[in-house]
């Protein structure tokens, strides 16, 4: 088990793993190999109540903090399931805050316990093919037609598209040459996947191929206003609520990552007997692996006090980012380290240390470049000049 932060984190941890120990080393190997959408794992976790945790109770939901989501996404990626088994639930976290925090009442009502209780999935349409991190030059558009919108676009790096219900949507609704900040003029809106409007294409990638990542092509999506999230034109800032616990859960899911691989190295140095001794026994083994878990409990330390900052209401920003950037690093190299350990066997599907290797990239390219984070930790906490 990976080391929490108090009696109440290790419950959740020893929670979440009660479930996690009934989806293996050999159901993961075969989600990367078939590419199915792991349903029945998600369904698993709904049964034992865990998609709610950061919902408020009244929904049914745990009411819990990002510090406690967190711990659950950092023992479900421990847990040999790695980003695959991460991404299948992580939307359900951080992806409707927006609604939870800028929704009506009746929004609310009908919104969130779908989610909650696995009845219902949602995908995040905001990346574009154009835009990428400059989220002002987004292109899709809502206008206003009767009760609701028309809506006309494209999104990228979709994930879950194929088997979502709803998509928390960011369209301009005036467009960026009419606004006075570049921010404005951008609506959220919570709205139903209607499959006849929207087309779908999968994108290959290297890894979590369980978990779909897509192109969306939207023509002519009908929207409710009553599917509108807050006010017309105020879309980016209520986006803003939910990045910061993005971050945090993304650095939990790389940190846990991380720990399982650093695990199966060790195991396999203890084990593997070369020159009648085990490899675990050089210092050219050893030195890797103890740096690794240096580099991970660091990161885990910086994770969880972004986490109590949000939490408690205070900015974290700098914090937040800063675990992203740790975190990332320190699963890639414990990765890299892994497979390095295991020798030429760390090349075969059936350690399953080149699997993580392959998913320990997502966190360092997603959903925020190291670059940015360095620019933001460069102009926000040290004063330097804007670069860009």
């Amino acid at each position: 088990m990976i080391a929490s932060e108090s009696d109440a984190h290790r419950a959740i941890a020893e929670g979440v793993a009660a479930v996690t120990r009934g989806f293996g080393d050999d159901y993961w190997l075969a989600r990367d190999r078939d590419g199915i959408f792991p349903d029945d794992f998600v369904r698993a976790l709904a049964d034992a109540g865990w998609l709610g945790i950061t919902m408020p109770e009244a929904y049914g939901g745990a009411g819990l903090g990002v510090g406690e989501a967190a711990v659950m996404m950092m023992t479900i990626a421990a847990s040999g399931g790695g980003f695959a088994a991460a991404s299948a639930v992580h939307i359900n976290l951080f992806g409707p805050h927006p609604i939870v925090v800028h929704g009506t009442e009746e929004q609310k009502r009908r919104f969130l316990p779908p989610l909650i209780a696995g009845r219902e999935r949602t995908c995040f349409g905001v990346t574009e093919p154009d835009a990428g991190l400059d989220t002002s030059r987004i292109t899709t558009r809502a206008v206003r037609s009767g009760q609701g919108y028309l809506i006309h676009g494209q999104k990228i790096w979709t994930s879950t598209a194929r088997h979502a219900d709803r998509i928390l949507l960011l369209a301009r609704t005036t467009p960026r040459e009419d606004v006075a900040r570049k921010t404005e003029g951008m609506t959220l809106f919570y709205a139903p996947f209607d499959r006849a409007r929207i087309e779908v294409r999968e994108i290959e990638k290297m890894g979590r191929k369980a978990v779909d990542s897509n192109q969306i092509f939207i023509d002519g999506l009908e929207v409710s206003a009553d599917d509108r999230i807050g006010e017309e034109g105020k879309g980016f800032t209520y986006l803003l609520d939910s990045l910061n616990p993005e971050r945090i859960l993304i650095a939990a899911e790389a940190i846990g990552l991380g720990h399982d691989a650093l695990a199966r190295a060790v195991r396999y140095a203890k084990e593997r007997v070369v020159f009648d001794r085990p490899i675990g026994q050089n210092q050219s083994i050893q030195h890797p692996l103890a740096e690794s878990w240096m580099e991970l409990e660091a990161a885990r330390l910086m994770t969880f006090a972004a986490a109590a900052a949000y939490d408690a209401g205070r900015p974290c920003g700098p914090e937040a980012n800063a675990a992203k950037f740790l975190a990332a690093r320190a699963a890639f190299d414990a990765c890299t380290r892994a497979v390095k350990t295991h020798g030429g066997m760390g090349y075969a599907k059936e350690y399953h240390v080149e699997r993580l290797l392959r998913e320990s990239l997502i966190p360092v390219l997603a959903p925020v470049s190291e670059q940015m984070i360095l620019n933001y930790v460069a102009e926000r906490v040290l004063g330097l000049p804007r670069s860009y």
